[in-house]
């Protein structure tokens, strides 16, 4: 039993066999009684007058005998009845009913009964009109202003327009460009006629223009309307609503303000009173009938759509409230006030289904039927849930989301020059170099099976930019392969913190299945710097250990190197096409390289790099045990001295952004009084608003440029960031030989976003991140793993907290906490370290200090220093340190 069923009140089958439609339906006081309580109209095509006062004795019963106030048989098809003031020399309510080729306004009233049977009821013809032309609909109202009573207007089959000032007929016009008839409406506040043609257009007629226009009683050629008196026929305001309308309305908010809604075959309009679109709905299904009416809420309507499932929606505005189901398809409806009961729906179906109903939900009244008791075998369920248990943790020991093809379908191969350009591709570039170099990228896509939709998307990581980024390609058969070839470069005018780039394939497969292929590839780190000579002085300083003989730059870096120049061997520059100078040092006699420059972020590149070729030189020599470790100290000063630039920036764009909205109200307030001085009719003095105004002009664009300038370094420093901050992970990854899971781990918390906002910063997701690591796989307790952390970010104060996590991260890895997102792990991290660690003690010595001494216990300093003398290339550092 579905619960958004209509809730049925009273309901009743009218006739045999006959037929309804929408304007067969009617709700009104039509005897006048002045009770306020609603009677129901309802007329048939097969001639019967039907009108109704419900009464049930309880919610759901069917009509009784006294319900039925009235019913007569008209001898002619009811196509339409209304209820108005339509009788001279009175305001009380009398009922119109529409024929094909007559009008009848008849009153209804009441006389006491006498006897058991009750009241009776009965019509008075007060007066009629025979039609000359077949009637098709009608409306009403109170034409050209009249107070007091109601006039009506009839459209005919043929497009003539038939008025009548109650007894009397005043005059026809005929519709321009007329071909079938379309729902006709009125409206009291623009005082004109609203219909929808068969041009498909929502067509609105005045009627003073109507009135004045040429008298339409025969058909008139257009030259001989040109000649006759009167004016012509003019559209007030036309809108193409494209498609046929079932019915039309307007409704008043108030007297300023009202909306004509249209229903059409698939969307749903409301209109203004000019005819602009205030809004529309489009609808999913075949709608039947509607009725809009005031809402609740101000400055909103309510309307109810009928649909061919037998639904009743409501809408507000264009927002769906409730959907009901109906036993019938209803072909109108309306909403009354029966029994002192208000909001009442009453609809009718095409077969002469009346019901009336009210929208609520039904309980449930399924009960689960008991089940036969049985006895347990508690062994089977045990040895059940352990096989259920292995298999889950086999399932979750996976974590690819696609599931993997046993054949390759699709390959997507990724193939970089070894060389770069002869001609540079570099395309609006803002490094200032004299040539900026790029490098050919050949990207193959193969296809066993035939792909749709095939789409080929390359990106790399700012300020690093491609000649051409997107590739559309169309249907690839099978065995086709496809090949583009695009150019990378160097856009933006700091080094990139990333050299890494990915091409993403996106295709359907002929059953239409979405699928997705990728590969990546790295670009030449001679695309951003070229060769220099080393340099002898350096502010910060990295040495890297090996357990391997140290190898010859020359053959590390070829590309970098000058076979002839045997100084090489042990030292090497490089020069940032954006950025500082970075040296490069081999040890003659260890196994250390040490990696030296005036910024802190710049050594990350080459650092990896290094790391990079020394891993594929050991390779290839079929060597499985090399390794490289750390054993200096964290650069975090350093580190935490880019981290407060970036963070700077990020509070001078607030605060750019706060001057800049000052600003603005101000230009608009001294613009609203410059208008006010400008419309006024008597010429007063400007007392220098419009100097004001030229300042204030100046102000922001000032602040605008200033704005934009800091977003511009605010994009550098968070790139600058993330190399200092991949050079950080990288030195603890070689600290703590952490494996490639813990490293994804460390990734995954110091760099989750792509790109730095206002609204989402750097700053505020690694600090929520830090600190779930510390409260879980870094915690010290069980009372740290038991604290909730807030599920809001917001921008810091400052970053003293977020420095303050940092360093414990680092001291809490120092002392052999492990990085595991493995819930059974971090259930026992906190009694027993991996590794034989001794388990971190439960002081709060280590927040204390870290509070009072920004320097980590950790850390020590021999290894990395800020020098300011110059110290000789030619006798290795590396080596003195080897010396006890």
């Amino acid at each position: 039993m579905s619960l958004f069923k209509a809730r049925d009140w009273w309901s009743t089958t009218l006739g045999e066999k006959e037929e309804f439609d929408q304007g067969c339906l009617c709700v009104a006081d039509v005897d006048n009684s002045g009770s306020g309580q609603d009677k129901i109209i309802v007329g048939s095509y097969m001639g019967f007058l039907r009108i109704f006062n419900p009464h049930p004795v309880k919610p759901g019963d069917g009509m009784q005998a006294e319900d039925l106030l009235l019913e007569v048989q008209l001898r002619e098809p009811v196509l339409q009845v209304e209820v108005g003031k339509f009788v001279s020399g009175t305001e009380l309510l009398h009922l119109a009913v529409l024929h094909c080729r007559k009008l009848c306004v008849y009153a209804v009233s009441g006389t006491l009964g006498s006897v058991e049977h009750g009241n009776q009821y009965h019509i008075k013809l007060m007066y009629e009109h025979n039609l000359q032309r077949t009637a098709c609909n009608m409306t009403y109202g109170p034409f050209g202003g009249v107070k007091g009573r109601d006039l009506i207007c009839i459209q005919s089959m043929d497009g003539m327009l038939m008025l009548f000032e109650q007894e009397s007929y005043a005059f026809g016009r005929f519709l321009p460009g007329f071909l079938l008839p379309g729902p006709l409406t009125y409206s009291s506040r623009t005082d004109s006629f609203i219909t929808v043609s068969s041009s498909r257009q929502v067509e609105s007629y005045k009627y003073q223009v109507l009135a004045f226009a040429t008298d339409a009683d025969e058909r008139q050629e257009t030259e001989q309307q040109k000649h006759s008196s009167g004016k012509r026929l003019v559209v007030d305001w036309v809108l193409n609503i494209g498609e046929q309308a079932l019915d039309i309305r307007v409704v008043s908010f108030n007297q300023m303000i009202s909306s004509v809604f249209v229903l059409g075959e698939r969307n749903f309009f409301c209109l203004k009173d000019n005819g602009q679109i205030r809004f529309m709905k489009k609808l999913d299904y075949n709608p039947s009938c509607f009725l809009p009416y005031c809402s609740v809420t101000e400055g909103t309507i309510n309307t109810l759509i009928g649909n061919h499932n037998n639904m009743l929606l409501v809408y507000q505005d264009v927002t769906l409230k409730w959907a009901t189901q109906l036993p019938h398809t209803p072909v109108a409806v309306k909403v009354c006030s029966l029994q002192d009961m208000k909001g009442l729906i009453v609809t009718l179906s095409d077969s002469g289904h009346l019901q009336c109903s009210y929208l609520g939900t039904d309980p449930s009244v399924f009960q689960a039927p008991k089940v036969e008791s049985r006895e347990i075998n508690y062994e089977e369920l045990d040895r059940e849930m352990k096989e259920l248990q292995k298999i889950i943790k086999e399932a979750t020991k996976t974590q690819d989301i696609l599931p993997k093809s046993e054949d390759d379908d699709l390959k997507v191969t990724a193939e970089v020059s070894f060389h770069l350009d002869a001609i540079s591709q570099a395309i609006d570039s803002e490094v200032k170099a004299e040539v900026v170099p790029s490098v050919t990228v050949k990207i193959t896509v193969q296809s066993r099976l035939a792909v749709q939709k095939p789409k080929l998307s390359v990106c790399v990581q700012p300020p690093l930019a491609l000649t051409c980024d997107q590739f559309i390609f169309n249907d690839i058969g099978p065995a086709v392969s496809k090949t583009v070839v695009l150019s990378a470069f160097l856009k933006g005018n700091c080094p990139p913190a990333e050299l890494e780039g990915n091409a993403i394939f996106s295709y359907n497969t002929p059953t239409g299945v979405p699928r997705v292929a990728q590969c990546k590839f790295r670009l030449p780190l001679r695309l951003i710097c070229f060769p220099a000579q080393p340099s002898k002085t350096a502010n910060h300083k990295l040495t890297i250990d090996t357990n391997k003989p140290p190898v010859s730059l020359v053959s590390l870096f070829p590309d970098f190197s000058d076979q002839s120049d045997e100084d090489q061997v042990n030292s090497l520059g490089f020069q940032f096409l954006a950025g500082s100078r970075i040296t490069l040092l081999a040890s003659k006699t260890s196994q250390r390289y040490r990696i030296q420059s005036d910024q802190l972020e710049d050594i990350w590149l080459i650092a990896n790099e290094l790391t990079l070729r020394l891993e594929e030189h050991f390779k290839k020599q079929n060597c499985k045990d090399f390794l490289c470790t750390f054993s200096g100290s964290i650069p975090l000063q350093e580190y935490f001295e880019c981290i407060d630039h970036h963070f700077e920036l990020r509070l001078n764009a607030e605060k750019f952004q706060e001057l800049l909205s000052e600003r603005a109200i101000q230009f608009r307030a001294i613009e609203r009084r410059l208008l006010t001085r400008f419309k006024d009719k008597t010429p007063a003095p400007l007392q220098h608003l419009d100097t004001l105004l030229e300042g204030t002009y100046r102000q922001v664009i000032a602040l605008a440029d200033a704005a934009q300038e800091n977003q511009a370094n605010l994009f550098q420093a968070f790139i600058k960031l993330k190399s200092a901050t991949h050079l950080v992970i990288m030195l603890i990854s070689l600290w703590q030989k952490l494996s490639p899971d813990q490293v994804a781990i460390l990734e995954a918390t110091f760099l989750p976003l792509m790109q730095d906002t206002q609204e989402l910063g750097w700053e505020e997701t690694v600090d929520a991140a830090i600190s779930y690591l510390l409260r879980t796989c870094l915690s010290k307790s069980s009372k740290e793993q038991a604290l909730t952390l807030t599920s809001q970010l917001s921008m810091p104060k400052d970053t003293s907290r977020l420095k303050k996590h940092i360093t414990l991260l680092c001291d809490r890895l120092a002392k052999g906490g492990c990085l595991c997102l493995n819930a059974d792990t971090n259930t026992q991290q906190a009694i027993i370290m991996p590794g034989g660690c001794t388990t971190i003690p439960e002081s709060d010595l280590e927040e204390r200090t870290a509070v009072q001494d920004p320097t980590p216990i950790f850390t020590d300093h021999k290894h990395l220093t800020k020098q300011k003398s110059k110290p000789d290339l030619s006798q290795s550092i590396l080596d003195e340190e080897e010396k006890p």
